[in-house]
């Protein structure tokens, strides 16, 4: 990667945009969906900007230009849409130590705008390195249709229960609190518009100890990988990979296959055979979330499900994409 996808605070910083028409506009209305203090930069300013300004929304910066007008900035755009006068701020931005972004010159840049899904506190974005924006706004079209729109206000009913959450319930239930909370029923009660049922259901789970399905004992997923590339993983064996607190991988699982996994969990590899079966046990027992990742199909490999249930432990096995073809007639 060339740039590193992130999100920046920016409630409470300066943002400037240097230009005073339609491009300068467009980065406007990226920035007033943030809580930054905007400031723009220009002789003059068309009729939006004019009206942004006069609502009190953003600052107009009319004089001189000099490096103190980029002084202290999370961010610069420069976007007057004449190239020579976008190096010249350009320069001048760099000489104040900004973060520059300068509209369709990629050479300029030191971030580029992602194409965006909004659905606040919940936001997508999809970037190109500047490569593709038409693919990249097709690929939000795409997000668009998959998210629901009250997924933000349920994202920031969550966000509200965060802190009693952390108090009530101990660590072991709480990644099975808000799994239940945003792929069970108080999510399907909140889409279909019944938001007092969902904050409801959430706090008696809370108040009771945690979610009413939510599972004390740890959970042990005997993983297939197939036949070892990633995009060849079945839909339930990424959902088990990146559910999973603790993830054991046989030396021969690809390292691409291992990426789809929760950036936390702890990952052990199995080398020994012999010893693979206690250690699996030893952390399904402590609580946790195991997967057991092997190659191909996991038939005959791995821990045996006989071992998992006199341990008490629950077990599933997710097999792999058969590589197999059916004869042709």
């Amino acid at each position: 990667m060339k740039f590193f996808p992130m999100f920046v605070k920016m409630a409470d910083r300066r943002v400037v945009i240097a230009g005073g028409g339609e491009q300068a506009a467009q980065k406007a209305r990226l920035m007033l969906k943030t809580e930054a203090e905007l400031i723009l930069i220009a002789p003059e300013l068309d009729d939006e900007l004019r009206a942004i300004t006069a609502e009190g929304r953003a600052q107009h910066d009319a004089g001189a230009v000099t490096p103190d007008s980029f002084a202290d900035t999370a961010l610069v755009f420069v976007a007057t849409g004449c190239p020579g006068a976008d190096a010249a701020l350009h320069t001048l931005a760099k000489a104040a130590g900004a973060t520059v972004n300068v509209v369709d010159q990629l050479a300029l840049c030191d971030v580029t705008t992602p194409s965006i899904v909004d659905r606040d506190p919940v936001v997508v974005a999809i970037g190109t390195e500047g490569t593709a924006p038409v693919l990249a706004r097709r690929l939000k079209t795409d997000f668009e249709q998959m998210l629901d729109p009250r997924l933000g206000s349920f994202a920031a009913l969550a966000g509200r229960l965060r802190d009693a959450v952390g108090f009530k319930l101990e660590r072991p239930r709480r990644r099975d609190f808000w799994r239940w909370s945003f792929n069970g029923a108080p999510w399907l009660a909140f889409k279909r518009g019944a938001e007092r049922e969902a904050a409801e259901l959430l706090k008696t789970a809370i108040s009771a100890g945690g979610a009413p399905d939510g599972n004390d004992g740890g959970l042990i997923s005997l993983v297939g990988a197939g036949p070892g590339a990633r995009d060849l993983l079945t839909l339930r064996a990424v959902e088990r990979l990146q559910e999973a607190d603790v993830i054991f991988y046989a030396p021969n699982v690809a390292a691409d296959v291992l990426e789809l996994a929760r950036r936390d969990a702890e990952r052990v590899l199995l080398d020994n055979p012999a010893d693979s079966e206690a250690a699996v046990l030893n952390a399904a027992l402590q609580g946790h979330k195991v997967v057991q990742l092997v190659a191909g199909d996991p038939d005959g490999s791995g821990i045996g499900p006989e071992n998992a249930r006199a341990a008490g432990i629950g077990m599933e096995i997710v097999p792999g994409v058969a590589t197999e073809r059916a004869p042709r007639d």
